[in-house]
């Protein structure tokens, strides 16, 4: 592996954590695996800019690592972002992300004079790829992840930041935390989750200079498409450089319907570190996650939903990410639907949406949701939590929730 191919610190680049400026630190002498806590973000920086300068493996985590988990030089480890279970360490090489770094500075004209943004914990592998792209590209960045959306608006105001990396979730919260619009963006990037019409609106409304730009992926694949202005709305896009897309249903044979999404690309991981994965398949080079999707006649993708998640209603496949689309369209509020056992057809489905209790928003859900699907898929029930619990990617933690419900019912 070459140099090109390894992390590196450009000079030009400056890091920040909140307020607080990252000094550069002496070459030591590289060592064995270093696992680094993700919190607070000075002292995560610290270690992760160490291990850069003495090439030595890492991984950031913001729960304790197992004793024997490690990786060989060149690699580091990752998370993913635990929505289906506790997270995975997924092992990488470093040159599976340089890889798309040069892509994406030619896509987004990235330059020395930007400043880059990031919301969330390093732990996340968005939060992680965005520091470590701009500090090889020789751009500022700050990292604002132990600030409140409110105080994080107001650095980003102070600092001038151009570019933002961030989730769903994140964006809704720093637009409703931000008391004034923020100017100085002018590319939004969103991965971690689909981003719906209310959020994108008031992104829009937030960072009115900005290209927001939608990229789907995995801890496990990187970059998977990536959705530009022309993009149909609910469409993820079509595939980034160098990704090869396949849908196979469940004979394994191409299919023009939905079908389980395989990948190939530069930016595949290796494998598992720790932590394991029914649905994360290898065959001849392609890889998948147990997510299901769908390609149009112009080649767009269109993600249905995950494979783990998907479930059968009296004998109808359905996907409960479906359902939480349309909540999501009708309330702009952000929500989840989860399953409960039905004597009479197997499961049925509930949803759970943030906020006060308001069984006139609750009924307005159920009647567009059977209005957009069907009775069958629509919830039986709403239900109101003040605020949903989230996993540090930024995602619902699904299981978390299915705890709460329980004691609802």
């Amino acid at each position: 592996m070459g140099a090109q191919d390894r992390f590196r610190w450009h000079e030009e680049a400056r890091l920040f954590a909140g307020t607080q400026e990252v000094p550069r630190a002496p070459a030591g002498d590289g060592d064995n695996f270093r696992g680094l806590p993700a919190s607070p973000a000075y002292d995560a920086l610290t270690g992760l800019t160490a291990a850069i300068t003495d090439q030595t493996p890492f991984c950031l985590s913001d729960r304790p690592l197992a004793n024997d988990i490690t990786c060989s030089p060149g690699a580091f480890l990752t998370l993913t972002g635990g929505a289906s279970g506790l997270p995975k360490a997924v092992r990488r090489s470093q040159a599976s992300w340089t890889a798309s770094f040069g892509v994406n500075a030619n896509r987004f004209a990235l330059r020395s004079s930007d400043a880059v943004a990031v919301l969330g914990l390093l732990s996340h592998s968005l939060s992680l790829y965005a520091v470590l792209e701009a500090l090889h590209l020789g751009l500022d960045v700050h990292v604002l992840a132990d600030l409140s959306p409110r105080r994080q608006a107001a650095q980003i105001a102070k600092v001038g930041a151009t570019i933002l990396y961030a989730t769903p979730t994140q964006l809704r919260l720093l637009a409703r935390g931000a008391a004034t619009p923020l100017p100085t963006f002018r590319l939004v990037l969103c991965g971690g989750g689909a981003l719906d019409a209310a959020t994108r609106a008031a992104v829009e409304r937030l960072c009115p200079n900005a290209a927001v730009q939608v990229f789907y992926g995995a801890a496990e694949t990187s970059f998977i498409t990536l959705a530009e202005a022309n993009t149909p709305d609910g469409s993820v896009g079509r595939p980034y450089p160098g990704v090869d897309l396949r849908l196979l249903n469940a004979a394994g044979q191409p299919t023009a319907n939905v079908g389980e999404i395989w990948v190939s690309s530069p930016y595949l991981f290796d494998g598992y570190a720790s932590g394991d994965s029914t649905d994360t398949r290898w065959r001849d080079g392609y890889v998948t996650v147990g997510e299901m999707g769908e390609l149009d006649e112009d080649g767009h993708l269109w993600i249905r939903g995950r494979r783990q998640r998907m479930m059968q209603i009296a004998d109808q496949l359905v996907f409960p990410e479906a359902v939480e689309a349309v909540i999501a369209a009708h309330s702009s509020l952000p929500c989840a639907v989860l399953p409960r056992d039905d004597a009479l057809r197997g499961q049925h489905l509930v949803a759970v949406v943030e906020g006060a209790e308001n069984r006139a928003q609750a009924e307005g859900i159920i009647a567009a949701c059977r209005a957009k699907l069907c009775p069958l898929t629509a919830p039986r029930r709403v239900y109101f939590h003040p605020e949903l619990p989230v996993l540090p990617s930024g995602k619902i933690d699904l299981t978390a929730l299915s705890d709460w419900l329980e004691g609802q019912l």
